[in-house]
């Protein structure tokens, strides 16, 4: 009887990690992959010769918007300075704009994070970018935005993607 049991208790856990499998993200045309950890997440546009990178969602655009998007900066430039400039020179501008915290990030590859407020069509909407270092002159900036509520209820899956970032 204890075998039975334990047989289908082992069974019933192969199956529940086989429905909570994590997708891995690679395409041909980039040199990176990261985990997508739930089925939710949809690629919406593929690297082509048109555009050099990934979009997906999180089941809607607004509930989460993920685009990756690879840097080429001076050699030496850490991703806090990357984070900054960006700040300065784009985000600064959205409507409705208020400047979070920037925080260390440790992953596969390692950076910083940044969040942001602002406003799209009378909503509040929330940005967190991740400025991950791929090399003295290469960072990849992994750019998530959604409705503030909902972004934040998935903070752990952009997490996730982030920290399982890595190059091929």
């Amino acid at each position: 009887m204890r075998r039975k049991v334990l047989f289908v208790l082992v069974l019933i856990g192969c199956m529940m990690s086989t429905a909570f499998a994590q997708q891995l993200y690679t395409h041909d045309k980039v040199e990176y992959t990261f985990e997508l950890p739930s089925p939710t997440w949809k690629t919406i546009l593929e690297p082509d010769s048109a555009h050099e990178h990934p979009e997906l969602v999180y089941g809607d655009r607004l509930d989460g918007y993920l685009t990756v998007r690879k840097e080429v900066v001076d050699a030496g430039m850490t991703p806090s300075q990357l984070a900054q400039r960006d700040l300065d020179q784009k985000l600064r501008f959205l409507p409705g704009f208020l400047e979070g915290k920037e925080e260390t990030f440790n992953g596969r590859l390692d950076g910083v994070t940044v969040s942001y407020e602002f406003t799209r069509t009378g909503k509040v909407m929330l940005g967190r970018t991740y400025y991950l270092q791929g090399d003295n002159r290469t960072i990849y900036a992994l750019r998530f935005t959604g409705l503030k509520d909902k972004l934040s209820r998935i903070r752990n899956q952009t997490d996730l993607i982030a920290r399982t970032f890595k190059l091929k």
